[in-house]
């Protein structure tokens, strides 16, 4: 049996207008290059999640997934912690 490295992350669930699918975003703090202080950075991602049983606020578990479309590559694999 092949041992799989797919990468899982931590985010944030910011919109759940869309059929299956959740835009959800990461949130890390860089160095500036030249003075040091440190800088929030975001990225976003598309996600599929199957039942629609996200909600905007949830903070959830994603893992990486083949491509189901144009930009969706991850898929939503639990539910964290949902939203007060």
């Amino acid at each position: 049996m092949a041992k799989t490295n797919k990468r899982t992350k931590i985010a944030k669930v910011v919109s759940d207008k869309m059929n299956k699918t959740r835009v959800v975003t990461t949130e890390r703090k860089v160095a500036h290059k030249l003075y040091g202080k440190l800088i929030k950075k975001t990225t976003s991602f598309k996600v599929h999640d199957e039942k629609n049983e996200s909600k905007v606020g949830d903070t959830v578990k994603i893992v990486e997934f083949r491509p189901l479309s144009k930009t969706k590559r991850w898929q939503l694999v639990e539910i964290v912690e949902r939203a007060k």
